[in-house]
């Protein structure tokens, strides 16, 4: 059964439009996602809207389409990952030295059976794959807080 809440999250020192800028820009999502290698948003940046992304883990390669579900500028982004309904958001608060970003994943009536299966074929299992996407979180989160503060202060 998948993990109902997987959650990560960093401070970072640059003004929330700057981070914004970067997070609402989902071409730029293969930079952040260790495991997303690429992503094309087919419409605007609103609700309703798919993407169609390549995702990546070692040699194994699999394309996913999501659709956007919520857009609050400089608050909030959140899709849904179509095949398993997986609800992934970015959230955003203004603290005093910037940005706090939240990177969240939702599976409250866990995933569909496919994706289980697929991870304990794949993956060894559930534990070890929802492990992965934390620090795949952290990384993103990373390179996030990396690039904005570069951008900011550069």
């Amino acid at each position: 059964m998948a993990a109902p809440l997987l959650q990560a999250q960093i401070d970072i020192n640059a003004p929330v439009a700057t981070v914004w800028d970067l997070i609402s820009d989902l071409r730029r999502m293969r930079q952040w996602s260790p495991q997303c290698r690429w992503m094309k948003q087919l419409g605007p940046l609103e609700p309703g809207t798919r993407t169609f992304n390549i995702n990546r883990r070692n040699f194994l390669f699999w394309p996913t389409t999501c659709t956007i579900k919520e857009v609050i500028p400089q608050r909030k982004l959140a899709f849904r990952v179509d095949v398993n309904r997986a609800i992934w958001s970015y959230e955003l608060q203004s603290i005093a030295s910037g940005t706090r970003v939240i990177e969240s994943r939702h599976a409250e009536r866990g995933v569909k059976p496919i994706s289980t299966l697929t991870a304990n074929t794949f993956v060894g299992g559930e534990d070890i794959f929802e492990r992965e996407l934390v620090d795949g979180m952290k990384v993103s989160l990373a390179r996030i807080k990396d690039a904005a503060e570069r951008h900011h202060h550069g």
